[in-house]
């Protein structure tokens, strides 16, 4: 848009960039807070006049995470801050309508403290550029939870919180009813002191926060955060995921790394327990995490239930999690660190008190020991399906739990895979242990790769299909 200053300086070049067109005088419905005190002035510019130092809100190339393209250029109310405007980004969000999306231009915004609460359905936040690095909302471990969702249809999307004193993101339902469809997407989380995203009910009870997603984004605990980490409950209350009491989430092409203590078991990468339902976790890379996958925890205790029967093999059973598909993963550690922690590398998919669940397709690969690749738990952990996966370390049944088991390959050599050391997981040419070699599954279960390559009528085993072209 045009700023006032050149408005005064260059007059007549102002009136030529007009006839030009480049200052439109369409209507639209943007409201800029990064140069005014107020919320209230409307701008009339349909599209920012060329040369600025920002783009508006579209395509941006993010090249660490596949399968994710940016969000579309914003439609609707459009409420503009900058850095500068950091004191009034909590009152914005809080008064935030129906429609509106926020945009932050670049910069660091300092939140000493304060928090943005979503209230409101059908609000967004997100970079005003669509870069996520270049927007960072820093609690420095004063701002307790940065963001809370308490209202459905919200979209949190292409920026990045640091240093969180709990969450980076907190998904509950609220007394007002279910939280719905939030979407967290290109979203990075950069050392949280717990969880970075936690869902869970309010403490009312009876709504729940159910059919979110949870999208290419990176939640990643430094060395330099690790010790900031929350010391409760076991001595390293942190992790990637948290999810209770919830159904219908999808938790896919995430990038999730380095939550472990010295001391401590952290929670996993990714976790849904206390009667979540119907998740699906899939192309998901976990690095040097002390759990990965994790569907269920306890064997009682508190869990939500359905009316519908929804795993009759543990009618009767204490169920920590309901069906749910893991698909497509990579899963690797290599971090000497980690190892020698109290805890090191506990298991890599864990499910325990899941009922149903199906885990297929995954790479499981660690350069040291682990207790269990795959293990599942305790007597409600019934009808479970493990097919067609990869994992240099043991499968492992425990206390009562029944799976079937399908075309799995324990044990296999690092030789298998591109570069097992730096994390490569995907297959070599001739692994010809794993090419080929798997079962074929019931269509629509996991009919695509890592790479979301189709696979073909003798499927590998493992996250990855080898494709001619690709090798």
């Amino acid at each position: 848009m045009c700023s006032y200053w050149k408005l005064y300086k260059l007059l007549s070049l102002i009136m030529l960039i007009f006839i030009l067109g480049g200052c439109s005088s369409s209507s639209s419905d943007d409201v800029d807070l990064s140069n005014t005190d107020v919320k209230t002035e409307e701008l009339e510019t349909e599209s920012e006049t060329a040369g600025t130092e920002e783009e508006e809100a579209g395509p941006q190339e993010q090249t660490n995470i596949a399968n994710c393209a940016p969000l579309p250029q914003v439609e609707g109310n459009r409420i503009i801050l900058g850095p500068e405007q950091v004191g009034d980004l909590q009152s914005t969000v809080s008064s935030a309508l129906t429609g509106d999306t926020i945009l932050l231009k670049d910069g660091t915004y300092e939140l000493n403290g304060s928090f943005l609460w979503f209230s409101v359905p059908g609000v967004t936040l997100r970079s005003f550029s669509g870069n996520p690095e270049s927007v960072i909302l820093d609690g420095d471990y004063i701002t307790t939870e940065i963001i809370t969702v308490a209202a459905s249809n919200v979209t949190i999307a292409e920026l990045t919180i640091t240093q969180p004193y709990t969450h980076a993101i907190h998904v509950t339902s609220s007394a007002a009813g279910d939280t719905l469809n939030t979407k967290i997407y290109r979203v990075n989380v950069i050392d949280p002191r717990e969880q970075a995203i936690k869902i869970n009910v309010h403490s009312g009870g009876g709504t729940y926060p159910d059919e979110g997603e949870i999208a290419c984004s990176n939640l990643k605990l430094t060395d330099s955060g690790r010790p900031q980490v929350n010391p409760v409950s076991g001595g390293c209350y942190t992790g990637g995921i948290d999810a209770h009491q919830s159904k219908g989430w999808t938790i896919r092409d995430n990038e999730i790394e380095g939550f472990w203590c010295e001391n401590g078991l952290a929670e996993h990468a990714i976790h849904l327990w206390r009667g979540s339902r119907d998740t699906i976790v899939e192309r998901n890379t976990m690095t040097n995490n002390a759990r990965g996958v994790g569907f269920g925890l306890a064997s009682s205790g508190s869990a939500r239930v359905y009316n519908d029967n929804a795993c009759p093999q543990s009618s009767d059973k204490y169920v920590g999690h309901y069906n749910g598909i893991i698909r497509n993963n990579f899963i690797y550690a290599n971090s000497q660190s980690l190892m020698n922690s109290a805890s090191g590398f506990d298991c890599g998919i864990c499910l325990w008190s899941a009922c149903g669940a199906k885990v297929v397709h995954n790479t499981i690969v660690s350069t040291d020991s682990i207790f269990s690749s795959i293990e599942w738990r305790f007597a409600g952990s019934q009808g479970i399906e493990i097919s067609n996966n990869i994992a240099t370390h043991n499968l492992r049944e425990r206390n009562g739990a029944k799976g079937t088991l399908l075309n799995n390959l324990e044990g296999a050599s690092l030789s298998l895979f591109l570069n097992a050391g730096s994390g490569d997981l995907h297959l070599n040419s001739d692994a010809n242990e794993a090419i080929n070699q798997g079962a074929v599954l019931p269509s629509g279960l996991s009919d695509e790769d890592f790479d979301q390559e189709t696979r073909d009528a003798e499927p590998d085993i493992g996250a990855d299909e080898v494709i001619q072209k690709d090798h």
